[in-house]
């Protein structure tokens, strides 16, 4: 039996975690948390800069706050 070799790629290290939704107000995506402009510049940025910003990621995650309609908020103001 002889060993077929796999063809791989050299895939550029991102944080995506396929979830992209625009947050209205904050205008970053709730899934990766990236700007609109750094994912669109995410294959042209050399790799210190990706690690540069993925290191930044976590602490963008307070500036998606729980939106306060819905109809939970409508129960609740109703009782």
């Amino acid at each position: 039996m002889t060993d077929i070799p796999v063809w791989t790629r050299d895939e550029i290290e991102s944080p995506c975690v396929r979830v992209c939704v625009v947050h209205p107000e904050a205008r970053i995506c709730t899934g990766c948390l990236r700007t609109m402009d750094e994912i669109r510049d995410w294959s042209r940025m050399s790799p210190e800069k990706r690690r540069d910003i993925m290191a930044e990621l976590p602490s963008r995650a307070p500036m998606l706050k729980k939106r306060q309609g819905g109809r939970a908020a409508r129960i609740s103001r109703s009782s």
